[in-house]
Order: C-alpha cells, then sequence, then structure tokens
C-alpha cells in the first residue's frame, strides 16, 4: 500500500519537472534578439536610425543638378560704343580721315627757275577730331594710266600703317615725278586716301593744285612715300633722286 502511494507520487513530480522545462525553452526562444535560433546565430541586429538624421546613401546625387552663377561674376567683354576702328596695334578707336575732314596743300624743294620735279604733300587734319590715314597717298598725274607707286622702304613699322593726326595737325608725303627719260606733261593732279587694306580707295578723289606752277612733266620714274610725320624724312627719299 505504501509503496504504491510512493511510485504515483514520483511519477508527478516528473510530470510536473518536465512541463517547467518546456515552458523555459520556449520563453528563451521568444526573447532571442534575431527571433531565430537564439543568441550567438550570427546575425546582426538592426538598429533604427536617429531622428532627423539622413543615412550617407539616402544623400541624392549631385550630378545633373543646375549650376548656380556665383555673385559679382564678370560678364563678357563687349565692344565699346563708338569704336569706329581699331587699325591694328595701338589703333584704339580713332577714325578713318575721310575726304571733308582734311585738305591737302604742295610745296617743292627745287630750286627756282627749275622745272618742278619734286613735290612735298601736305595734309592738314581741319576736322575737331582726331583721325588716320592709311598706307601713302593714291596720286593720279594728268591722264597717266596707273597711279603713282609707293616707295616702299618708306613704308611704316609693320602693324601700324597708319598716321594718326589730331586737329589742326599735319602729314606728309615725298612725290618724285620724273628721271632721265621722256617726259609727259601733265596739267592736274588729284590725291586719294586710302582705306584699311593696301591699294583700297577711301571717298573720292581730291584735286590738289601744283606748287606754283601750271603744267608738270612726269614719266615711269615718279613714285610717292608713305604717310610720315616729318616732312624731312619724307623727302629724304627723294631728294638723292
Amino acid at each position: 500500500m505504501n509503496t504504491a502511494a510512493r511510485t504515483s507520487h514520483r511519477g508527478w513530480k516528473t510530470y510536473v519537472i518536465g512541463a517547467a522545462t518546456a515552458t523555459a525553452l520556449l520563453a528563451s526562444a521568444a526573447c532571442s534578439p534575431s527571433g531565430g535560433d537564439g543568441p550567438g546565430d550570427g546575425k546582426p541586429t538592426a538598429q533604427p536610425s536617429s531622428p532627423g538624421t539622413t543615412s550617407p546613401s539616402s544623400t541624392p546625387s549631385a550630378t545633373g543638378s543646375p549650376s548656380t552663377p556665383k555673385p559679382g561674376g564678370t560678364p563678357s567683354a563687349k565692344p565699346s560704343p563708338g569704336a569706329t576702328d581699331t587699325g591694328g596695334s595701338g589703333g584704339g578707336a580713332v577714325a578713318l580721315c575721310a575726304p571733308g575732314d582734311v585738305s591737302v596743300t604742295t610745296s617743292t624743294e627745287d630750286e627756282k627757275g627749275q622745272s618742278v620735279r619734286r613735290i612735298l604733300l601736305t595734309l592738314t587734319n581741319t576736322s575737331k577730331k582726331a583721325c588716320k590715314v592709311y598706307h601713302y597717298p593714291l596720286v593720279q598725274l594728268g591722264d597717266a594710266q596707273r597711279l603713282v607707286p609707293e616707295i616702299k622702304e618708306s613704308a611704316p613699322t609693320p602693324g601700324t600703317p597708319f598716321e594718326t593726326i589730331t586737329p589742326g595737325k599735319q602729314t606728309h608725303a615725298a612725290l618724285l615725278l620724273n628721271g632721265p627719260m621722256d617726259e609727259a606733261p601733265a596739267k592736274t593732279m588729284t590725291v586719294q586716301l586710302q582705306d584699311r587694306e593696301p591699294g583700297s580707295k577711301l571717298g573720292a578723289p581730291v584735286k590738289v593744285a601744283f606748287p606754283g606752277v601750271d603744267t608738270v612733266y612726269y614719266n615711269d620714274f615718279a613714285k610717292v612715300t608713305h604717310w610720315m610725320t616729318a616732312s624731312g624724312l619724307a623727302l629724304r627719299f627723294i631728294m638723292s633722286s
């Protein structure tokens, strides 16, 4: 009788202990951080982002964003209004001399009683602003078939093929009419200004009087210097001829 009661009581204890162990295992699985195999399974635990913090991967790419001009940026340069002609190095904004801006007179260095062979052309700026003349005067003598050619050695420094003349000032060119060969008479002479390109024409030819005579004689030796400020320098190119 007593033996049976002890046996029955031990079996109840065993059941109670087994049930408690199972309950503890289930609770341990539920409390595992990964919800999987429990601690030590190697899987990192996801951390929530702090409020107001953006992760680097969520930052928008700068590619394709419209550029914003910096304040104070310098605009592209535009031509100055009123700059009529630069004329190469050092030309500035000085306009070309028009025929109405200048007057042309003549004088000679030949001795009295001799025929006129050498003529000094003097161009005066009669306007109220500075202007410039290019290259050499285009001289037409009487009925000649061609213009008087230039003396190339008298050309100014390359890059500045012009003379700038302020109001009331002058520039000069020396003209040689003939050499030792048959000559043709000329009762008229015209002078025409050049544009920027060599040989180009600016305005209409202007009739210019001979120095103290009605008629001069010319031939294929005729030639003329470029415009230059110093009259003595211009004459030096023709006085030995």
